[in-house]
C-alpha cells in the first residue's frame, strides 16, 4: 500500500549516527534505510528502531538515490543523510508541504545548519546550503552523470522550506581531509570527461578563485578562524583536483 511520505536514509557503516537520525524521523509515515553493505551494526540498529531495511550494492550516490526512489512505495520521498537530523519544526513544515494537494510543486529545497568541528557554520557556502531533498516520487530522478554532489532532475517546479536540517558534518580535520580527497577523484573524472583542459597556472588560479569565492563572495569570513581554515582547505583540494586532472591528461597523451 502506498503511503504519503517515506523518509529514506542511505547508509554504510553509520552505527554512530543511525539511531539519532531515525529518531528524528519518527513522524514520517515510513522510514527506509537503503544500506550498501555495512560491516558494523547499522542494519541491526535500524531494524531495532522500526525502519525497513533494503540492501543495495553501492555504485555511486546518484544511482543509490535513484534505486531508493524506485524501491519505496510512497507519494513523496524525503532524503536524509545518517549524520543529519530533522528538527520538529522542519517535520511540521514537511508534513504541511506534502499535504497540500493543490500545490503543483514536485520538489522542495531544505536549508542546512552544518556543524564542523562543533562550530555551526554561517558562511562559506555551508549556510544556508540548500538541499533538494523532498521529492514527489515519479516526478524526480538523479542525474546519472553526476555520481557525487548529486543533481536532481525534476518534472515540475520546486519550492523552498524555511526550517533546517541539522548536519553534524565533520568531527575532525582528518575526517574532512579524507572525504575531500575521495571527492577530488570524482571531480577530476567529471572534468576530464567534460574535456576540461588545464594550463600550467591553472593549479594556482583556480584555488585562489575558490578561496575568494568562499571566503569573500559566500562570506566565509563570518566564521572567523573556522572560515579561514575550511575555505583554505577547499582551495587546497581545488589545487589537488586540477593537479590530478593535469596528470591524467598527461598520462592519456
Amino acid at each position: 500500500m502506498t503511503c504519503r511520505l517515506a523518509a529514506v536514509v542511505l547508509t554504510r557503516n553509520e552505527s554512530k549516527h543511525i539511531v539519532g537520525c531515525l529518531q528524528s524521523l519518527a513522524w514520517a509515515d515510513q522510514r527506509v534505510v537503503l544500506d550498501s553493505g555495512s560491516h558494523d551494526d547499522t542494519v541491526t540498529l535500524a531494524r531495532r528502531c522500526g525502519a525497513q531495511v533494503l540492501i543495495h550494492p553501492f555504485k555511486d550516490f546518484a544511482s543509490q538515490r535513484n534505486a531508493a526512489l524506485l524501491a519505496v512505495e510512497s507519494d513523496w520521498v524525503f532524503f536524509v543523510d545518517a549524520d543529519e537530523r530533522a528538527t520538529p519544526e522542519l517535520a511540521d513544515e514537511v508534513r504541511q508541504a506534502v499535504a497540500r494537494s493543490e500545490d503543483s510543486r514536485v520538489g522542495w529545497w531544505v536549508p542546512r545548519h552544518n556543524f564542523m568541528l562543533g562550530h555551526r557554520m554561517r558562511g562559506g557556502g555551508w549556510y544556508p546550503d540548500p538541499q533538494l531533498r523532498l521529492l514527489r516520487r515519479g516526478k524526480a530522478h538523479y542525474d546519472p552523470q553526476r555520481p557525487v554532489h548529486e543533481i536532481v532532475i525534476l518534472d515540475g517546479s520546486a519550492g523552498t522550506l524555511q526550517n533546517v536540517l541539522v548536519h553534524y558534518n565533520y568531527d575532525s580535520i582528518a575526517q574532512f581531509r579524507d572525504k575531500m580527497l575521495r571527492y577530488t577523484e570524482h571531480e577530476c573524472q567529471i572534468l576530464y570527461d567534460r574535456g576540461v583542459r588545464t594550463r600550467p597556472w591553472t593549479q594556482v588560479t583556480m584555488p585562489v578563485r575558490e578561496f575568494w569565492r568562499r571566503f569573500v563572495g559566500l562570506r566565509g569570513y563570518k566564521d572567523h578562524l573556522y572560515g579561514l581554515l575550511f575555505c583554505g582547505l577547499m582551495a587546497w583540494y581545488t589545487h589537488v583536483t586540477y593537479r590530478r586532472l593535469r596528470q591524467k591528461r598527461a598520462g592519456a597523451g
